[in-house]
């Protein structure tokens, strides 16, 4: 049984991460921190666990962090975790800088611990064969994708985030639409950037290789707007990404399942780990400063 600290109080916490901790055979919630003690204390006695005061108390009595924190704090969690030896499971984007990104990436491969980032629809089996079978196709020139969300809307969970109200639609939606491109196409190279109307944000990509992607995203689009599509063209015509079949739930599920795999084979090589959600953070990275610079921007290796 692996002892997960649940780091965060918000919907997606409660909802996603510490329902997935508790409901897992092979996992246990052994307590909460967030930065509001009394929703952490709340969230705690809902799942039966304690509330911590201290991050580090918490990080010293669990083998393995679950994060749902804005992406700047869950990096300084998910770096002191790493350095103490306990797993990570986090939640993308891994950081809002690529120094930070960087930062977690270094004390996870320095202690040799297992790591994962909670890209949605990547731990959705459709979706993985998907990815797989055509990336083995090949021949592909081109992608586009566009993710347009409507969280400003009355009742919705994340509306008041402030972070997504600061970083918008390229920071929140982006990571997941990168998580389905950069597998099939290849890293991203360069970068170019522009704004539109209710936050929009469009992204024009270089891949090793030499293909190219188009990526739309906003998080307030009208609610009749409201659309996930990502397409790739090449040699064997148009090919369409299904959505992930199942519940978010399950995809929790299977992360930790994916997760305690890791921590019991030792191995450290999974195709979501730490180091491609830092190579997300740089594309998202480039994309902010080629937006603002009204320039293109080459991706950090």
């Amino acid at each position: 049984m692996v002892r997960f600290g649940l780091f965060g109080t918000g919907h997606w916490a409660g909802e996603t991460h510490g329902a997935g901790v508790d409901a897992h055979p092979r996992a246990a919630l052994v307590g909460v921190w967030g930065r509001d003690p009394a929703k952490a204390a709340a969230l705690a006695q809902r799942y039966g666990v304690p509330a911590f005061e201290d991050a580090d108390a918490l990080i010293d009595a669990c083998d393995a962090v679950a994060v749902a924190l804005p992406p700047d704090v869950q990096a300084d969690i998910a770096t002191r975790a790493a350095v103490a030896g306990r797993h990570l499971l986090l939640d993308k984007p891994l950081a809002l800088t690529l120094a930070d990104a960087d930062r977690v990436v270094a004390a996870a491969r320095a202690s040799g611990i297992a790591s994962l980032v909670f890209f949605t629809q990547r731990y959705h089996p459709n979706v993985t064969a998907f990815l797989a079978a055509t990336a083995a196709d090949g021949g592909w020139q081109h992608a586009r994708a566009t993710l347009f969300a409507s969280i400003y809307q009355p009742g919705n969970p994340y509306g008041a985030s402030a972070w997504r109200r600061e970083h918008g639609g390229l920071w929140d939606v982006g990571p997941h639409a990168l998580s389905l491109i950069l597998p099939v196409l290849g890293r991203a190279t360069r970068v170019a950037a522009m704004s539109g109307p209710r936050g929009l944000v469009h992204l024009l990509l270089t891949h090793e290789g030499g293909a190219t992607s188009t990526v739309s995203l906003t998080l307030d689009a009208p609610g009749e707007a409201v659309t996930r599509d990502v397409v790739f063209y090449g040699d064997s015509g148009i090919e369409t990404a299904p959505l992930g079949k199942g519940t978010v739930a399950d995809a929790y599920g299977a992360a930790i399942d994916q997760l305690l795999e890791e921590i019991e084979s030792g191995t450290r090589d999974h195709r979501l780990d730490v180091r491609f959600g830092r190579e997300v953070v740089a594309v998202l990275a480039a994309a902010e400063t080629a937006r603002t610079e009204a320039r293109v921007v080459d991706v950090p290796a």
